[in-house]
């Protein structure tokens, strides 16, 4: 089954960039990929640029509208993601576990639907 890492994190607690701290996080992610790639899990995974480059849509009364920037107002921003092949809830729970943002952000998964399966039933 694939699960969706979702991963979210406070900016003014994360490991800052060009820091021992932050060139330490970088590696730890170096190596989670190294291990996601060994373990033949790894469906695919990115990074994203910064909440500042968003752009959010909805549609109103049958208009589109745009604006700059994330909708959701929180902390916590998503900063990037994996998809992972594994058995069950529980792989995705040990793998997830292994992402460096958990220890200063929080992990969602969340099962990918099988779109195919149910055009075949």
């Amino acid at each position: 089954m694939k699960y969706i890492a979702l991963i979210y994190s406070d900016p003014a607690r994360e490991p800052k960039p060009g820091t021992p701290e932050g060139d330490a996080d970088m590696q730890a992610y170096f190596t989670l990929n190294d291990s996601l790639i060994e373990a033949g899990v790894l469906v695919g995974g990115e990074a994203l640029e910064g909440v500042e480059t968003a752009t959010s849509l909805r549609i109103k009364a049958g208009k589109v509208e745009t604006m700059d920037g994330p909708f959701a107002e929180t902390k916590e921003l998503l900063g990037g993601f994996y998809i992972i092949d594994v058995p069950d809830l529980d792989s995705a729970l040990k793998y997830a576990a292994m992402i460096p943002a958990a220890a200063h952000g929080t992990i969602e998964l969340r099962p990918v639907m099988d779109l195919s399966a149910m055009m075949e039933g």
